[in-house]
């Protein structure tokens, strides 16, 4: 399966006419955050294929829509939720744990064909008080509250977990020592527990590309999706 990964940079080499020609063999599309939904939407119209994304710490217009408490601050005050169309083609994973049936994979442990399973979690760590900024501790309790549909995928599919679509980094995993771009300590806790093949961010621009953007961190692979980057899974050791 070839996952396209996006985040944090409308990238000239996906927003052009060309996109199909050059992506058009991906399976998926992961949008790590801080990207204008115009352009998720045309990276959805382009392509043509399961488009799943998260809310960063900012392009933050839409973000009320789809979280209720949102809706005090002064941008979401000035919007009409009755009559409003804020529909749009990618599939919000933020806070949500996800099956996805349409998108089956053989897995190299059971041999078995399975679903990919997704769970997406938006927002940085609290630096300003902004929206969709997080203290630890209610990070923490964000991911607590995903355990039982996690317990469920384990019993049911023998994993917890095959993605985790993130904003921010784990802490100590590509993460900056300032106040805005340090990871969540709680990411590193939830790699250990649930163990999923891959954690996908962005939130962490790379303005020397020869910066590292694979690592692995106990059994997963944390990979930093700004502009671009093509991972396969299940994974085949390239990176």
């Amino acid at each position: 399966m070839k996952i396209l990964c996006l985040s944090d940079y409308v990238d000239p080499l996906i927003y052009n006419q060309n996109l199909r020609e050059v992506f058009g063999d991906v399976d998926l599309v992961l949008c790590a955050g801080d990207l204008p939904l115009d352009y998720i939407d045309f990276v959805v119209t382009m392509l043509n294929k399961p488009t799943y994304f998260i809310f960063g710490n900012h392009n933050l217009k839409d973000f009320s829509f789809y979280h209720k408490s949102a809706r005090n601050t002064p941008e979401a005050l000035q919007s009409n939720y009755k009559h409003a169309n804020f529909g749009h083609g990618g599939i919000y994973a933020g806070f949500k744990v996800i099956t996805d049936n349409s998108l089956q994979y053989t897995d190299p442990v059971s041999g078995k064909k399975t679903p990919l399973l997704i769970a997406g979690v938006s927002g940085s760590l609290e630096y300003n008080k902004g929206l969709n900024q997080y203290t630890e501790y209610q990070m923490k309790r964000k991911l607590v509250h995903m355990i039982p549909s996690l317990i469920k995928n384990k019993i049911k599919y023998g994993r917890y977990l095959d993605i985790l679509l993130t904003h921010a980094s784990p802490r100590h995993i590509h993460d900056k020592e300032d106040p805005c771009h340090k990871g969540f300590e709680c990411f590193n806790w939830f790699i250990k527990k649930f163990k999923p093949a891959y954690l996908i961010h962005g939130h962490i621009h790379l303005y020397d590309m020869r910066e590292k953007r694979v690592t692995v961190s106990e059994n997963t692979t944390v990979v930093n999706a700004y502009a671009h980057w093509i991972i396969e899974f299940p994974a085949t050791g390239e990176n």
